[in-house]
């Protein structure tokens, strides 16, 4: 269980990272949109939007692949369009994990920014805007900063929900070594052949600590905010 890490696991956590590191890059700023327009928004068909947000939480992870393959596959609408055009296939590539990923995390991330900016003191922001600050100032001086701890925990969460990613992505992206297979693909793979017990325990256990350490991370980041609002 102690041994060095073999270097198909090394592999699979690589591409673990590299996934969830590409999803984390799309969700944090579109979750901050997302979560903004909830948040502050005031107009008819505003549920229609927290819906979509949401849906992949009460989903199954199977059915949201299959729903990827369908517009994202090169037969797909959206898929044959990007490879016409730009020659990029989605479907079977690390590129597709990372949206696999990014789909199922976003309800992740969009909810503690939203309740983040909800806490933020409005009358703070109304100062500014009084005093002539134009609302992008506003935001990057005082909302983004005052929601910086929920942006933070909201980046854990989504990271760790990105990196343990399965049924999205094994449906869209498949589980090709070296591609696709990431860590908890990998884990599925080596429980199907004999022997590989020890492996699966191994990488079970890294999933787990960055799973522990996100959850710390984001209760620690959720005190702060509760701590701000007492104060």
């Amino acid at each position: 269980m102690f041994e060095p890490l073999s270097a198909f696991e090394l592999e699979a956590l690589w591409l673990s990272l590299k996934v969830a590191t590409a999803s984390l890059a799309v969700c944090l700023p579109l979750g901050l949109a997302l979560a903004l327009i909830l948040a502050r928004g005031r107009f008819p068909g505003r549920w229609i939007i927290e819906a979509a947000v949401n849906i992949p939480l009460v989903l199954p992870p199977v059915v949201t692949g299959l729903i990827l393959l369908s517009l994202f596959g090169v037969r797909g609408p959206i898929g044959r369009a990007l490879y016409e055009v730009f020659g990029v296939s989605l479907a079977f590539h690390w590129t597709g994990a990372a949206l696999a990923a990014t789909i199922m995390a976003l309800p992740l991330v969009v909810r503690p920014l939203r309740l983040a900016i909800e806490g933020v003191d409005r009358g703070l922001e109304d100062a500014a805007a009084v005093l002539g600050a134009p609302p992008l100032s506003v935001f990057a001086r005082i909302t983004l900063p005052l929601a910086a701890p929920g942006l933070v925990g909201a980046g854990l969460l989504g990271f760790a929900r990105a990196f343990g990613e399965f049924g999205a992505t094994v449906t869209f992206a498949g589980a090709i070594p070296g591609e696709t297979q990431t860590l908890p693909l990998a884990i599925y793979s080596v429980l199907q052949s004999p022997g590989g017990d020890q492996v699966a325990l191994r990488l079970s256990v890294v999933a787990v600590l960055v799973s522990v350490v996100a959850v710390v991370g984001s209760e620690m980041c959720n005190r702060r905010i509760l701590q701000a609002r007492r104060a």
